[in-house]
This record gives structure tokens, sequence and C-alpha cells, in this order.
């Protein structure tokens, strides 16, 4: 029951009987006097104004102790009873169907997260991005669009992104305005706060998928064609090191769990993530996750501290969810010293832009390496990158497959196996084909050794005589 300070009601909810005595502390609040100022006069009062003013004084009344024993259906259930009661006793004018919407958010607010409760239960939405009180964003099918989704004030929003951290056992305020966290569900958040943010408490969250994501779906979904789905299996199944770029929101993630869906059951794996995302199927994994420095600037561990660690884990592969810095360098050292199959991703724009960044990045461990040492290192151990971009028709499109196959004098030479050619844009879609390159990959003997030379042929003739225009799908 939901137990609360000051004098019983004494409500009797129809067709029930009277509840016994220490039953009845459900509701013990006194009644609602229509004279106490609300803010607004009795002659001037809206429906919600009366809504608004039923909400305060239950999350007054509310004692937090008794609502946590409750299951949500149960808590719900109390709730609404609680709200039809008072609403009773202080003669507000609020209709049955408002005291169950009001009696909803309430529980969403205690045990959820508010106004955005709803929004997580939603599929067709990937991203929430509020931005304020007022402003709340979506992505649906790839757009951007602004629901609306409102919080009370700058209290409310900030008492939700600091449920958010406190979940997961981190702090956020005025003293540690930011923070990485994780949903129960997996979604991944990112918080920044006044003064930080100028406008208010701003709340990122990208949603956990709840139905693993594998070629043929990417498929469906317009991102790639069979004979691509083919070649990239090929390259998991093969063990070849591979990269997947783009840029924020263009599908790095997805493209990776859906490749790591043909890893060996039998391979021993290692993710490293600073916030985990990966839904890797297999059997043999140790996940990893980052863990940022206290209030007193101890106790952070990076990236590049478990990807060390990790080699020390006996792993067949090792998979980093995103490289940003130092730890570039240890990824490649990875690479080159019998973790074949590893992956990871990196923000940027194209496949070239992707090896100058992991470039910049390996300058950044100060290990004192030349720029000719790093280009020598990257051609080693980097066989593919796997290009991803979000076009303006929503679509996450992969765009470029191309294979690292050598380097002459300061260039590193690259070729692409396919590569996305956009011919043209009609009814709100994204026209163009893929061009596709015959050439003798340098990984060939690896492609035999996995008996795999043979598809990857087959799969390239198919992709080369699929002239007909590439439209997604509506």
């Amino acid at each position: 029951m939901i137990a609360m300070p000051g004098p019983k009601f004494g409500h009797r909810v129809p067709g029930k009987s009277p509840d016994p005595p220490a039953a009845r502390q459900r509701i013990a609040a006194p009644p609602i006097d229509p004279e106490v100022p609300t803010g607004v006069t009795e002659q001037e009062s809206t429906p919600a104004d009366e809504i608004a003013r039923l909400r305060a004084i239950c999350l007054e009344r509310m004692d937090a102790t008794a609502v946590a024993k409750l299951s949500p259906d149960r808590l719900l259930d109390e709730i609404e009873r609680l709200v039809s009661d008072l609403a009773t006793e202080g003669h507000l004018q609020i209709n049955g169907k408002e005291q169950r919407e009001l009696a909803s958010e309430l529980v969403d607010d205690m045990i959820g997260l508010g106004p955005l409760q709803p929004l997580l239960l939603d599929d067709s939405i990937n991203d929430i991005m509020v931005n304020g009180p007022n402003h709340t964003f979506v992505e649906r099918g790839g757009k951007l669009v602004e629901v609306p989704v409102h919080f009370r004030d700058w209290a409310h929003l900030t008492g939700v992104c600091q449920r958010i951290a406190a979940s997961v056992g981190r702090r956020v305020d005025e003293a540690s305005p930011m923070v990485d966290a994780r949903l129960k569900d997996g979604s991944r958040v990112n918080i920044i706060l006044p003064p930080l943010s100028i406008r208010g408490p701003a709340l990122s969250i990208r949603k956990f998928s709840k139905q693993a994501m594998d070629f043929d779906r990417l498929i469906a979904h317009g991102s790639m064609t069979h004979p691509i789905a083919q070649i990239l299996e090929i390259c998991a199944r093969s063990r070849l090191n591979i990269i997947v770029s783009g840029g924020t929101g263009s599908g790095k993630t997805t493209m990776l769990n859906a490749m790591s869906r043909f890893i060996d059951p039998a391979e021993r794996i290692i993710t490293v993530e600073d916030v985990a995302e990966l839904q890797l199927q297999q059997p043999d994994i140790v996940q990893l996750e980052t863990r940022p420095e206290s209030l007193e600037g101890k106790g952070q561990v990076t990236v590049r501290d478990l990807v060390r660690n990790a080699l020390r884990m006996r792993p067949d592969r090792i998979v980093v969810g995103e490289v940003r810095g130092a730890e570039a360098f240890d990824m490649l050292q990875a690479m080159n010293t019998g973790h074949d199959g590893s992956m990871s991703t990196i923000h940027a724009n194209t496949t070239r832009d992707a090896l100058a960044r992991i470039e910049n990045m390996v300058e950044m461990s100060n290990m004192g390496l030349s720029s000719k040492a790093i280009r020598g290192q990257l051609v080693s151990a980097v066989n593919i990158i796997v290009q991803l971009e979000r076009h303006r028709d929503g679509v996450r499109r992969l765009t470029q497959v191309t294979e690292i196959s050598g380097i002459e004098g300061d260039t590193i030479l690259m070729n692409d196996i396919f590569k996305f050619k956009l011919l043209g844009y009609a009814a709100g879609k994204i026209l163009g084909r893929y061009e596709v390159s015959r050439i003798r990959p340098v990984f060939f003997e690896k492609l035999e050794y996995f008996e795999l030379l043979t598809a990857w042929g087959e799969a390239l003739d198919r992709g080369a005589t699929e002239f007909s225009l590439f439209q997604p799908a509506a």
C-alpha cells in the first residue's frame, strides 16, 4: 500500500468491502481544500491547472518506501485509486480518462523515465534527443522529427537524468555535469547539465535494438545488396581484420553486430567498449567496459587499458567498439600479433579518411613512430574498411568496401571492391548502383586457406551483373 502522512480519507471504492484498519494506510492525506491558493483563482482554473494541482498533491503525499515495495502493475492500481480519491475529495473537474493518464504519468515519473517512457517503448524510434524541458526530438526511419513530449521544468528533467546516472552507479550534477550511462535494456545514454548546457539539461538516448540485426534485415532496409552481404560474410569467416567507418548514426555498431554473427562459435572473443552496445551471439565472450574517474580524480579505466588487458586473456579475436584515441596503436598491435579477425569502428567520412584518422590516433600514443612506420603497421594490420553513410532519404547505406592492398612510397594503396555511385533522387529515394572491382585481393591466400576463394569470385560476379538501379525498400 502507498502510505501517506496525515489523517485518512474515508472514501470507499464502490463494490469493494472496506479495508481493515492496517491496510487503509494506502491513503492518508487531508482533504483537498478548494480555498488553498494554487497559483490561480477558482474562476480562472482550467483542466490543465486542475491536473497540475492534483499531480503536485499526489507527489507530496506519496510514501517513497511504500512505493518501492510495489510491482509496477500494483503501483499503477494504487495510484489510480489515490488520484480518484483525491480528485473526488477536492471536487476537481477531472474525468476518468485524465485521471488514468495522470496515474500512468506518475508511475513513469517514479519508476520509469517520466515523459520519455512511451518513447522508449516505441520500437519505431531509434534515437531520443532532449534539448531542455520543452524540446524533444526522435529519429524515425532515419529522419529527425520533433515530438510533443515536455517536462514540467528544468528540475523535472534533471531528476530524470540523475535517476538514470544513479541506476548505473554514477553521479551527474553541477560538480560532475557530464556522464555516459546505459539503461537496463542496454540503450546508451549521454547526459550534460547546466552550466555546460546553456538551455537546460540535454539528454541523448541511442536505443538498444530488441531484434538482433543481420544481413537479411539490412538488405531489406536498403542498406546493401546480396553480393555485398556475401563478401562481408566471407571477410568475417576468413578472419580478416575489419574497420567499420562512418559518421554519427550511420549504423556502425549495427554493421559490426551483423558481421559478428559469422564468427566461429568455437572462438574466444573479447569486446572493449566505452558503453556496452555489441550483441554478439557466440558462447565464449568477455565484455569489457571502461570506467570514468571518480570525483576525486581516481579509478579511471580507459579503452587503451582494457585493450592491453584483453591481450592477456587469450583472445582469438578482439572487438573494439570504437577507436577514438591512443588505443589505436594497441589495436594495430593486436591485429599484427596473431589476433586475426579483429574488428573495430571509427568515425570518418571515407575509407581513406579512416586510415588518416587511425594514423593520427597512433601518433597520439606517443610511441615515437614515424609516419612511414605507422603506415606500414596499418597496411600489415588492416585488411578491409567498410564505409557507411546516412543519406538524405534517411537510409543508412553501405557506400564502400575497400581493401588495403599495399604501400608505395608514403602512399597506402587501396582498392574499392564495392563503391556506391549516386545516380539520382526520385520520389524521396536515393537511386544508384554499386561499381565492382574484379582485382584479385592481396589476401587471396587466406581465402584459399578457408576454402572461400571460389565463393568470393562468385559474389563479385553477381555484384557486377546487377545492373538494375539500387533503390531502398519503402
